[in-house]
């Protein structure tokens, strides 16, 4: 009994979560924004349902699910991952190095340094760092 109601609470709140990163990636209004709908609220919704069927599995058939793991871990993995690739296309195609805030340091952000430049700047801390 007390197994069943949490295989049922962990595919209500993958419910809950899959439609809330679903809404938020329609309604957000900058790409940068609905980025965090899939990579986060839809990953947990996933990941809420694969627990549910480990759980089931587990419990209720008898037999540990080693599929379900292995998709869970690939899927926490992989998410973030995939958001920070889309990040920096997005950067790339629609802005320009001046576009974006500061990064509080000597260095700019990291999609916009060339290889010689992050040479001479790493040449000039080993000379302070060296001296």
């Amino acid at each position: 009994m007390l197994v069943e109601i949490a295989i049922s609470a962990c595919l209500v709140i993958s419910g809950v979560f899959g439609l809330v990163g679903s809404f938020g990636l329609i309604k957000l209004p900058d790409p940068m924004m609905r980025l965090h709908a899939p990579t986060k609220a839809t990953t947990l919704g996933v990941g809420g349902a694969l627990i549910a069927s480990m759980l089931y599995f587990y419990f209720i058939v008898g037999q540990f699910s080693f599929h379900e793991l292995m998709i869970t871990l690939f899927l926490f993995l992989t998410a973030p991952i995939t958001g920070h690739f889309i990040a920096k296309t997005h950067l790339h195609l629609d802005h320009k190095p001046g576009d974006l805030p500061p990064t509080g340091g000597a260095r700019p952000w990291a999609g916009y340094e060339s290889d010689e430049e992050r040479a001479r700047i790493e040449a000039e801390a080993e000379g302070e760092t060296g001296a």
